[in-house]
């Protein structure tokens, strides 16, 4: 079992690394096979799953069972307490890699809930999850969270990314591939570079003028419009 986290979690903890917007952890897994998680139990968390390679199964004690393959996201809303298992899907004799990631909902206490879809593939911006009325009839995961979605952004090699949404937070965790923006739009920007399993936290115009590598590049990417909601 491979974990890295983008934030304090579990036994690692960074005061200065708790969160960023409403997202409280990006992790990155990898189950070898017949491994997993055993039982253990959220409770007024929404949860998003990306899987990269291989298979994840999933179980919880609400009767939801699913496996999460790539091209497919799945969504668990822990609402007012549910125990779930994710383990490499049995026989498997590959790796599962997937990223998870856990999102503050703005309602709490409600029945739990869970979805799994699968999403075209091919270039261009697709929407996985949201809870912003604006989506509420598009075929996008129901979150929790009345301002955040959750975006999927393809490009092919040497293309620019589609236009992203604008929030004054944004979260976006490469998957596959690599990828070039500019710190700042125009001279003023620093080029940088992300590859697999890099994130970056913008806000304000950083991230101007992502473009794909020679491998194309696929871009998770978080909508928020609000951080954190205490008391």
């Amino acid at each position: 079992m491979l974990t890295r986290h983008a934030f304090s979690f579990s036994g690692h903890y960074d005061p200065k690394n708790l969160h960023f917007g409403a997202l409280l952890a990006c992790n990155e897994e990898t189950l070898a096979p017949g491994a997993g998680f055993d039982e253990h139990r959220h409770r007024d968390t929404e949860i998003l799953t990306w899987v990269l390679e291989g298979a994840l199964a999933h179980r919880d004690t609400e009767g939801h069972a699913g496996v999460v393959r790539p091209g497919m996201v799945q969504h668990l809303s822990a609402g007012s307490g549910v125990a779930h298992t994710e383990r490499n899907v049995a026989g498997a004799d590959v790796p599962v890699r997937f990223v998870q990631m856990w999102l503050q909902p703005d309602v709490f206490g409600t029945d739990p809930a869970y979805g799994l879809r699968r999403v075209p593939a091919g270039p261009g911006l697709t929407l996985l999850a949201s809870g912003l009325v604006r989506d509420a009839d598009t075929e996008a995961l129901r979150l929790r969270r009345s301002d955040a979605a959750l975006w999927l952004a393809e490009a092919g090699p040497g293309e620019a990314l589609p236009d992203l949404p604008e929030a004054p937070f944004r979260y976006a965790h490469l998957t596959a591939g690599s990828l070039g923006y500019r710190t700042l739009p125009g001279p003023r920007g620093q080029g940088r570079s992300l590859a697999p399993g890099d994130s970056v936290r913008i806000t304000g115009e950083a991230f101007a003028a992502p473009v794909a590598g020679e491998q194309g590049a696929q871009l998770l990417l978080w909508e928020m419009h609000s951080g954190l909601r205490y008391g």
